[in-house]
């Protein structure tokens, strides 16, 4: 590793774990009034972000980026538009920090508790999506964490651009700007220094692609909190309001292709399949979905060609859809057992006791009934915006929010109390 960029990433580390220090001992009200702050910030600078942006989408136009890539690269007014949003609602959202729950008395008379605390540094590790700097610095700030942000180097320009943003926020509400950093170099190697920073970064939360996630959770010293893929699942019961089912299957896969909580499998049953198949066919074809299917489902769609075994497991992020008929709720849960990702799988049925089933049954950070996949979101869970979805079990699973980014501390009230 160059000396150069181990000094560097040493000086952010350092000011890092001063900055958190500060941010840990703030009040709801001085953060919110720099959520406020900068979001005011990003909307004033709405033509130098998308100028920003477009730099960077012409030079990923330019290195050949899928158009699933430069999907999740571009900065919209409306995306933009969600930034800011979701500024002001973080922003409004309880702080958790300092809340003490389960305080009860001892049978030795003292009170004991737990009281939520940040985290303190959370390195935050993505590719691509630009508005994940801003969201990440949101929830970092509002649960009184530092954070170290690196972004990919195909989002250079608009990451900086959001970064200045962040900083005149923080400035204007008298808070050190190192509470929120941007790796200003692109060096790989200051990945490499980012997840062997015990001393200074407590947690790492890598978004991106597989690689990426697995380079990580390989290499980090650093404890992690990650999603691999988003192979997620929606399964039409032969008990399903058929209309209902299609709709909700055409948004899961439809609305925005290049997301972790897009449908990438559909399982339907095979009582219902030559009925809704046909249908859902026609919806596809008009967006230009590519259908792989299973043998039965290729007798019935002849523009389905036949899936692999690979295709179940398969995260697309793309117009891609693997289609298999099962013989009911049990053949699917155990498909979805097997090749999903842990994320996000929807049952679409009229049956209270199968829903109840499914939702007890399928192993993922985000189980459904009869909606969209799409909806597996911080900001529609109610969350403002999220750190990432994590598919892991320990410490937080699902999107992570404010909550997600703190832990919790015992706290013993006494007057006086020894131990005899």
């Amino acid at each position: 590793m160059s000396q150069d960029i181990d000094v560097y990433m040493q000086q952010v580390g350092e000011r890092a774990r001063a900055a958190s220090r500060v941010i840990a001992s703030l009040n709801a009200g001085h953060k919110n009034q720099a959520l406020l702050a900068i979001a005011a910030a990003v909307d004033a600078a709405r033509d130098a972000l998308l100028i920003a942006n477009r730099k960077d989408l012409d030079a990923g136009r330019d290195k050949g980026l899928e158009p699933a890539m430069l999907d999740r690269l571009e900065l919209t007014p409306e995306r933009i538009d969600a930034m800011i949003e979701g500024l002001q609602q973080v922003a409004s959202l309880n702080d958790p920090v300092g809340e003490i729950t389960d305080l009860a008395y001892r049978p030795s008379g003292i009170q004991v508790g737990r009281m939520r605390v940040p985290l303190g540094v959370i390195g935050i590790i993505y590719e691509s999506r630009p508005n994940v700097t801003c969201e990440a610095a949101s929830l970092c700030l509002k649960s009184g964490n530092a954070t170290i942000l690196r972004g990919g180097s195909e989002a250079i320009h608009s990451n900086q651009a959001i970064a200045a943003c962040i900083s005149a926020g923080l400035e204007k509400t008298g808070l050190p700007a190192a509470a929120v950093q941007v790796i200003e170099t692109t060096d790989r190697e200051a990945v490499g220094r980012l997840i062997s920073m015990p001393e200074f970064v407590d947690v790492i939360v890598p978004r991106g692609g597989k690689g990426l996630i697995e380079r990580i959770s390989r290499d980090a010293r650093v404890p992690v909190i990650k999603h691999l893929d988003g192979n997620c699942h929606v399964y039409i019961d032969d008990h399903a309001d058929l209309q209902q089912a299609v709709r909700v299957a055409v948004n899961a896969k439809t609305q925005r292709y290049g997301t972790c909580n897009t449908m990438e499998s559909l399982l339907v049953a095979e009582s219902v399949a030559e009925k809704v198949l046909p249908e859902l066919g026609k919806f596809f074809k008009e967006k230009d979905v590519e259908l792989r299917g299973c043998e039965r489902t290729c007798s019935i769609l002849s523009d389905a060609r036949p899936a692999r075994e690979s295709d179940w497991a398969e995260e697309y992020l793309a117009p891609i859809l693997a289609i298999r008929i099962v013989s009911g709720p049990d053949e699917a849960i155990a498909h979805i057992n097997r090749y999903g990702s842990g994320h996000t799988d929807a049952i679409i049925t009229e049956d209270y006791s199968r829903a109840r089933r499914f939702l007890r049954e399928v192993d993922a950070s985000s189980v459904m009934v009869n909606a969209s996949t799409r909806f597996a979101d911080g900001f529609e869970y109610g969350l403002g915006a999220e750190i990432g979805i994590s598919t892991d079990k320990l410490h937080a699973r699902g999107p992570v929010g404010l909550e997600g980014l703190t832990s919790q501390k015992y706290v013993v009230l006494g007057e006086g109390h020894i131990r005899t």
